[in-house]
């Protein structure tokens, strides 16, 4: 089995579950996969895959991941633990086929607050088992080996940086050993975005949110108003905690534009998941000086496809400019040998209650030509925030 936990996930999972519970009860949600490679798969991995889906209706959050969690997580209520010790994943939710290409189609729907928990198990059992279908072997000794030149690296220049790599690891296995070195030699480690590894190497849980708020936010109430108003909404639920906001759901541009005084102040930082870093630095502290602060008292959390070269050239360029500090997912838990999957699993559809018609939702990356959503979509989003002329 090879998701064995419900913490076995990201730890921004939980807390955009708790805002759906909070604030929209009643939204529904379909999250869909692509396979940017465009691998194509057989019947025989399918049928794989299914059965190891299938036993994610097993687990069940135990009393000791209750209490860890209540007493590691105050910003989210013992309520949201003991609701979930109830949750079941239900296959019978999770629709999965290889079209007529042989590319492999997932979809999930069900109301928001659970729905958004099926994208990060499903993600890494899809990537460990591509994997044992392909017959590709992990050389533990050269990942290892690899490790230690990229934790030396960030031992002599204090290069602050936290492990994000749960949704394309290549197996639990090479994550865990990864975490577990971590633990042990990494001096500016500063945790992990998975809720068990945390809780068993004793290591901080790290995240905020992710696209799919101000993708939700863009669909119900209109992408000028997306970013403003996920934020707004972000801050009623966790007053002030969880305070790096994501910036490039809609291009970081508009965010900046959108950022208000208030927001700008009261947020710690924001996170760079796209686009070119170093020009978003420029113009991120150029917008914290048109709004009187004081940009080195803010953090930007880089989490760009990034290895650890590139990371300590940005820790370079942003000293005595703005704080910084790195999410590095793939380059530490996939860094084998052999491509890592290229894997998303996005909102698509969403709806506000069920007697609400679906509305798509969209994003629009900094990277060119990863915008994601029907072309017609993107378009009408290009259109509202003026992008397309």
């Amino acid at each position: 089995m090879i998701v064995r936990t419900l913490l076995d996930t990201d730890l921004y999972k939980f807390t955009t579950s708790y805002a759906y519970i909070k604030l929209f009860p009643n939204a529904m949600g379909k999250f869909s996969f692509h396979d940017r490679n465009e691998t194509e798969y057989t019947e025989e991995f399918l049928e794989r895959l299914k059965n190891e889906i299938d036993k994610l209706s097993r687990l069940r959050l135990t009393e000791e991941e209750l209490e860890y969690m209540t007493r590691n997580c105050r910003f989210l209520p013992r309520v949201y633990w003991e609701w979930l010790s109830s949750f079941r994943f239900h296959p019978d939710k999770i629709k999965i086929h290889l079209d007529k290409a042989h590319h492999l189609r997932i979809e999930v729907s069900d109301f928001l607050y659970k729905a958004t928990l099926y994208e990060v198990p499903l993600l890494a059992i899809v990537s460990e088992i591509k994997n044992q279908f392909f017959g590709n072997v992990a050389d533990m000794d050269e990942i290892l080996c690899k490790l230690s030149e990229k934790v030396e690296l960030s031992n002599r220049h204090q290069l602050r940086f936290s492990e994000f790599g749960t949704r394309r690891r290549f197996s639990v296995h090479v994550q865990e050993t990864v975490i577990g070195k971590l633990k042990e030699t990494a001096q500016y480690c500063t945790g992990t975005s998975n809720c068990y590894f945390a809780m068993k190497y004793d290591m901080k849980m790290m995240g905020t949110h992710p696209h799919e708020w101000f993708m939700f936010h863009g669909a119900q109430f209109g992408y000028k108003h997306a970013n403003y108003m996920a934020l707004e909404n972000w801050v009623n639920v966790y007053d002030g905690d969880l305070g790096i906001a994501l910036s490039d759901t809609y291009t970081s541009g508009i965010f900046l534009s959108n950022l208000s005084r208030k927001q700008a102040k009261l947020f710690d930082g924001v996170r760079c998941d796209s686009g070119n870093e170093f020009e978003f630095i420029d113009s991120l502290v150029s917008r914290y000086k048109e709004l009187g602060i004081d940009a080195t008292t803010k953090t930007i959390v880089f989490s760009n496809a990034l290895d650890f070269t590139k990371a300590l050239e940005i820790q370079e360029y942003c000293k005595n400019k703005i704080r910084c500090s790195f999410g590095i997912g793939t380059n530490l838990t996939n860094d084998t040998g052999f491509e890592p999957s290229n894997i998303v699993m996005k909102l698509t559809q969403c709806k506000m209650n069920v007697n609400q018609e679906w509305r798509e939702c969209i994003k629009l990356s900094d990277d060119e030509g990863k915008h994601t959503g029907s072309p017609e979509e993107v378009q009408a989003c290009l259109h509202e925030l003026r992008l397309n002329r």
